[in-house]
């Protein structure tokens, strides 16, 4: 196993470095330390041919410019805050609004952009990067002074571990998650429609057309949103389900897993499969509906349903795990990606 570590860029005079991760077998996960984003993840077909699953630039600069949160961690909190506000212990705080009148994906200068201290470790079966950053008491509205650490680790079982740590000198609220467009057909040779999903979930948030949570919870059965025994993304992309018109024709909705916290997908094609095991009781399904731009993803042209997103986290919403993390208590959250190929 081995670790490579190379200059990606410079931003305010400081240097970004990228770490790619090797394991014994070829498997390559390469990330910064400029928003702990996950650049590119290197696996292989069933014929042994090792490609990028990933969407991804090469360039700093491409990520400041463009980049729709490509493989980025983001929060404090991941997804939309309705109007911006939140009340903690009767008090009101004000989020920076960047949607609308909505906070998405922790602000302006959320996580995903900011520059994370960086160090490496190599075990016998693994290696990884472990990132760490401070957000400071009032950034984007935020109250507390919130230490953070981010673990990748790879494994010899073609194994991605992503742990999240977290604690805050005062209550504040967080739900970190990853945000890593995938496409397991290689180098971007074709779009996600045809990826088949399994997800251990029965259960989906109801959105309204900002795409923000209205409180319903909505059950899957004999819709496109019953991933249960497998489903093509397609099948719900094209169809004419009042959830998927709201989301730009595909997913971008919450769903709550049932019990273990599973998901697979698969492309028959290349015949990778990646299999997502997580201690969150929920996660976002996007379809890259609103994929758009005049740049290249390595050069591919942006485009709907290029990639999928699997965003694993705790969904803030009335019934469900708080997000509310106390002064002085830890946040910690674990989600594994294992990849292999379709047997």
């Amino acid at each position: 196993m081995n670790i490579l570590k190379s200059e990606f860029g410079n931003i305010s005079d400081q240097t970004v470095y990228a770490y790619t991760l090797v394991n014994d077998y070829g498997m390559k996960v390469t990330c910064i330390n400029y928003g702990c984003i996950i650049t590119d993840i290197q696996t292989p077909d069933l014929n042994g041919r090792h490609e990028s699953v990933v969407l991804g630039f090469d360039h700093l600069e491409d990520y400041i410019k463009w980049s729709p949160y490509f493989g980025a961690v983001v929060g404090r909190v991941a997804g939309r805050i309705k109007n911006a506000k939140f009340e903690l212990d009767g008090k009101a705080f004000s989020l920076t609004r960047n949607e609308g009148s909505s906070h998405l994906h922790g602000g302006l200068d959320g996580l995903h952009q900011k520059l994370w201290d960086s160090c490496t470790f190599e075990e016998k079966t693994a290696v990884g990067v472990v990132f760490s950053c401070i957000s400071y008491d009032g950034e984007e509205g935020y109250p507390g002074k919130l230490l953070l650490k981010v673990e990748y680790r790879l494994t010899n079982e073609n194994e991605l571990i992503v742990t999240y740590h977290a604690t805050s000198d005062k209550k504040t609220i967080v739900n970190l998650t990853n945000h890593t467009y995938f496409n397991l057909s290689g180098n971007l040779k074709n779009d996600i429609i045809n990826h088949k999903l399994f997800l251990n979930s029965n259960r989906l948030v109801e959105l309204d057309k900002q795409l923000l949570p209205t409180g319903n919870i909505l059950n899957v059965r004999d819709t496109v949103f019953d991933f249960q025994h497998g489903r093509a993304l397609i099948e719900g992309i094209t169809s004419n389900h009042p959830q998927i018109k709201i989301a730009g024709n595909g997913y971008d909705h919450p769903f709550i897993f049932d019990k273990d916290g599973k998901a697979i997908l698969t492309c028959e094609e290349s015949g990778r499969k990646l299999t997502i095991m997580t201690d969150q009781p929920g996660m976002i399904l996007y379809t890259s509906n609103q994929l758009d731009g005049d740049y290249f993803i390595r050069g591919t042209k942006p485009r709907k349903y290029l990639g999928v997103c699997l965003e694993t986290q705790r969904l803030h919403q009335y019934d469900f795990p708080s997000i509310i993390l106390g002064e002085n208590e830890e946040y910690k959250a674990v989600t594994k990606y294992a990849f292999s190929v379709v047997k």
